[in-house]
């Protein structure tokens, strides 16, 4: 999106079309999701709408199967051929920038596909929202004691930005929530922080890494570090030092691998499966292709270790965006290309509400400071004025007025009531 922005601003009349594809009609800015979780922000407006945006290009809702470069062909399915069961169609293009970023990686561990949920998408982010709060009712009704145990147990795996951001923000919302049920208590919830390493937030530094896990801990949040989950089956979850719990949540954010596409190309890859880039953001021993962003493993010609590359994350591919633009506008215009060029400017982690970490231009901060730069930070980040203003709006809102608490756990199947009066059977929950 951010390429196609800059494009779009940059190209004269008739120079250039640009089509867009992808799966959803808008961007998910990543970095909101938790507040979003959390109920501090719309879930409509952590989302960029493509088409309002975009609106100079050609935008194709669908998903790119496979790409033959060789050709100039991308083969994408669409919500029409499915529909018209005519099968894919074939996009031709002359440059192709190929930036579909990364999906969770999984491990083939028992009752994972079945009970867990992950942490990408603001479809999960909403629907980890519902789902806690639904937990509570189910623990507040119940008379079964080990129903009521497993309902408000909560178990994250992956202590990254996403694992320990989710669950500061949903710890912080449901112990807020908690007030409001006659038969629950904070200490009644059990969260869990399932990491792998030795240590949380790395992005953070150690010092501020350590932090993050004593405020954690002073919240009776459980962070065990070098475990590892085996099993969630049967809604037991099972881990490597021997534990064992019933818990009806399971939140995998335990990193995440390349989009499938890139290996449905006849384009260059690394060993990690990420496009061979070069500093110029062109594919190696490619010409007319172009890559940014989680799916490219680009050269950090600013790290003081050579080989090394940039780091997958939003602030690389922001600025990596624009430079590709502008490479792209120069090669068809003949004209020099330049290299991308981004020294690390630190890092930034919410805790929950007015708790967080920051790691920014080598000056380390926590708690309330940390907080309130992470916002600032990523309210200048979120794309167009409109969002940024929204963002403001209900964060000002939020601090005037009490949480909102309340469980939409019916749009994820906004037929039910009706199928089942018409006779049909309800659809089967977690």
């Amino acid at each position: 999106m951010y390429t196609a922005l800059h494009l779009q601003r940059k190209l004269r009349s008739g120079e250039a079309e640009v089509i867009v594809v992808s799966p959803d009609p808008y961007m998910t800015y990543q970095p909101f999701l938790p507040e979003a979780a959390a109920g501090s922000i719309s879930p409509r407006h952590v989302v960029v709408p493509l088409r309002r945006v975009l609106n100079k290009c050609k935008i194709v809702i669908g998903e790119a199967k496979s790409i033959d470069h060789a050709k100039r062909t991308a083969t994408v399915t669409t919500l029409a051929t499915e529909e018209e069961g005519t099968g894919a169609i074939e996009i031709t293009y002359d440059e192709l920038v190929l930036a579909p970023g990364s999906i969770s990686r999984t491990l083939p561990i028992p009752g994972l596909a079945d009970y867990a949920i992950g942490f990408k998408t603001v479809e999960e982010a909403i629907g980890l929202r519902n789902h806690v709060i639904e937990q509570m009712d189910i623990a507040s009704a119940t008379r079964d004691p080990a129903v009521r145990d497993a309902a408000l147990t909560f178990v994250f795996v992956g202590g990254g930005y996403a694992g320990v951001e989710a669950l500061g923000e949903l710890e912080d919302m449901a112990r807020y929530a908690s007030r409001y049920y006659h038969n629950i208590k904070a200490e009644d919830m059990k969260w869990i922080l399932v990491e792998a390493s030795g240590r949380i937030l790395p992005e953070v530094g150690e010092e501020m890494g350590k932090y993050a896990i004593r405020e954690l801990r002073s919240r009776n949040i459980d962070v065990r570090l070098e475990t590892r989950l085996d099993s969630c089956a049967d809604r037991i979850a099972v881990l490597s030092d021997g534990s064992r719990f019933r818990t009806r949540t399971v939140v995998w954010t335990a990193g995440v691998k390349p989009h499938p596409v890139l290996a449905a190309s006849d384009l260059p890859l690394n060993g990690r499966g990420r496009l061979s880039a070069t500093a110029k953001l062109t594919i190696e021993g490619t010409e007319h292709a172009w890559a940014a962003g989680d799916a490219a493993a680009v050269p950090d010609l600013t790290a003081d270790e050579p080989g090394k590359e940039c780091a997958p994350n939003a602030q690389h591919a922001v600025r990596q965006a624009k430079v590709l633009a502008d490479n792209l506008l120069a090669s068809l215009r003949g004209e020099p290309l330049k290299n991308y060029e981004h020294k690390y400017a630190g890092s930034v982690a919410s805790l929950g509400l007015h708790r967080g970490v920051a790691h920014v231009y080598g000056r380390k901060l926590k708690g309330y400071p940390a907080w309130l730069m992470h916002r600032t930070y990523h309210l200048s980040r979120v794309p167009t004025f409109n969002r940024k203003a929204r963002v403001l709006a209900e964060w000002t809102l939020a601090g005037l007025f009490k949480r909102e608490i309340v469980s939409l756990g019916s749009l994820e199947h906004p037929r039910a009531e009706f199928e089942l009066a018409a006779g049909a059977e309800p659809p089967k929950t977690n």
